[in-house]
């Protein structure tokens, strides 16, 4: 069976998820068949951020730590056979960044373990990962509570002859939301031309921006709800709901490698052949979060470019310092921008500004995505004068 029959990092109480700033604690469990002569017995606590050129690619390119702590558990000597406890603790810092895992990069971090035998033995390692959450807390971004507006105008040509303009404003009830909650989005359609538009489709985007060599963006799809098109000379409202889902969260404060941003995009869907198309979406964003270059002091973005809008110097765009669409992860930690990693509890409370509290949430359960997005619960694209 061998010497060493087992050789494990354990947490205490089995925790997983752990605070800025908390102590860390646990043991090595070590158990031998047969005397053991080592040179040292050592644990190390690290953070750091790893990011990639490619997909899914653990050789990075570009990295940077955030704590590298090691403890002398035993010096030089025989351990005999049986079970062995070596107990250890770390203080975590305060300006750690929260857990993250993307397509290009993560925020990792973990307890390693080393038995460092004599020359020519084989040393003997071990690890165990577990997560920070930092939460963002809604109660520190003003104005957290007021709606949201954005809207554009676009002009149509028709064979050459103009034919009249669509204005689309769009506004969301709050400018935060935590996982589970019900974003409310109202789109007001004014058709001032001679065709009939397409349907319009809503989009929750998440942009998340990687610090390589360059800049890499990777933007996915969170959710999508669709309405009807515009009859030529109408005005429509359209009312619909997303269900937040579990998400990253907006901001990765102490992180300087990768950045955060939801989107909410709405344009018009494919145009028919006798249809118009509102080529430029409308877009709500969040803040671009970085250490290096802090968000500028301008108003809440709305850009035809979306999610791919980057500054002369290719990095991520700025956004304001009161971000319009802010996601939290409120109890929950999402490691993953996507993939198998599912949301795990935590002892958190619920980061909910105070306006949120008269609401109901999170003491009623939110509807599914099915009955927040389905025609028979919303009102949907009523033509108007």
């Amino acid at each position: 069976m061998g010497r060493v029959q087992l050789f494990e990092i354990r947490l205490s109480q089995g925790r997983v998820v752990y605070s800025p700033g908390e102590p860390l604690a646990g043991a090595v469990r070590v158990r031998l068949g047969a005397p053991l002569p080592f040179r040292a017995i050592r644990v190390t606590c690290t953070g750091s951020c790893g990011v990639s050129n490619k997909a899914n690619d653990g050789a990075w390119v570009v990295e940077e730590s955030y704590f590298n702590s090691s403890l002398s558990l035993a010096d030089k000597g025989s351990l005999p056979a049986g079970e062995h406890n070596f107990p250890f603790q770390f203080l975590l810092p305060a300006t750690a960044p929260t857990s993250f895992e993307g397509r290009f990069g993560k925020i990792v971090y973990q307890v390693k373990a080393t038995i460092d035998t004599p020359r020519f033995s084989k040393d003997h390692k071990c690890s165990l990962v577990f997560y920070i959450l930092s939460p963002l807390n809604l109660n520190s971004i003003p104005d957290i509570e007021q709606p949201n507006v954005a809207s554009a105008t676009k002009k149509f040509s028709y064979k050459l002859v103009k034919t009249g303009s669509v204005v689309l404003t769009v506004s969301t009830d709050l400018r935060g939301y935590v996982v589970g909650q019900v974003l409310r989005l109202q789109a007001d359609i004014e058709n001032q031309s001679g065709k009939d538009t397409s349907p319009v489709v809503a989009s929750l985007l998440q942009k998340v921006s990687y610090k390589a060599k360059r800049w890499i963006y990777d933007v996915r799809t969170i959710a999508e709800v669709e309405g009807a098109g515009v009859k030529a000379w109408r005005r429509a409202q359209w009312l619909e709901q997303i269900l937040v889902p579990a998400l990253p969260q907006s901001a990765l404060p102490g992180c300087s490698l990768i950045h955060i941003d939801y989107y909410l995009q709405e344009e018009e869907a494919e145009a028919v052949a006798s249809g118009l198309h509102f080529s430029d979406p409308v877009s709500l964003s969040t803040k671009s979060h970085s250490q290096q270059q802090p968000p500028s002091a301008s108003s809440g973005s709305m850009s035809g470019t979306t999610a791919e809008s980057c500054t002369q110097d290719g990095s991520p765009a700025q956004h304001s310092l009161h971000p319009p669409l802010c996601i939290s992860t409120g109890a929950t930690v999402p490691y993953f921008a996507e993939g198998s990693g599912g949301p795990v509890p935590t002892s958190s409370t619920l980061i909910l500004p105070p306006e949120y509290s008269s609401w109901g949430y999170p003491y009623e359960a939110p509807p599914s995505y099915e009955q927040s997005c389905g025609a028979s619960t919303d009102p949907g694209l009523t033509p108007g004068s």
